[in-house]
């Protein structure tokens, strides 16, 4: 009588425990998350870096800097550079126009 009991209880907690399975879905594109006083840089060894930035030096920064246009995408290449390409990029129903088909 115990044995029968203890193989259910057995098969029943490896079932629970088992990693249910969902179906895969794409992930959802999460925005960056850019802050005030922080400068971003891409390095010549394809690395991305976050600097802190303070104020003493803001009119050099600003020497040559120009505002990145609405509907711009980034993106790294194949051969690691990165690229940028300004038009639209979602499709009309907000799915990204180049992703997988």
């Amino acid at each position: 009588m115990i044995r029968p009991l203890t193989l259910s209880l057995l098969a029943a907690i490896v079932t629970m425990t088992l990693p249910a399975t969902a179906p895969a879905q794409t992930a959802k594109p999460v925005p960056w998350v850019i802050a005030p006083n922080v400068g971003y840089g891409y390095d010549a060894h394809f690395k991305t870096w976050q600097y802190q930035m303070g104020t003493n030096n803001a009119g050099d920064l600003f020497k040559g800097a120009k505002k990145v246009p609405k509907n711009t995408l980034f993106f790294l290449g194949a051969n690691g550079q990165l690229y940028m390409r300004t038009g639209p990029f979602l499709d009309g129903d907000g799915s990204f126009k180049f992703g997988p088909s």
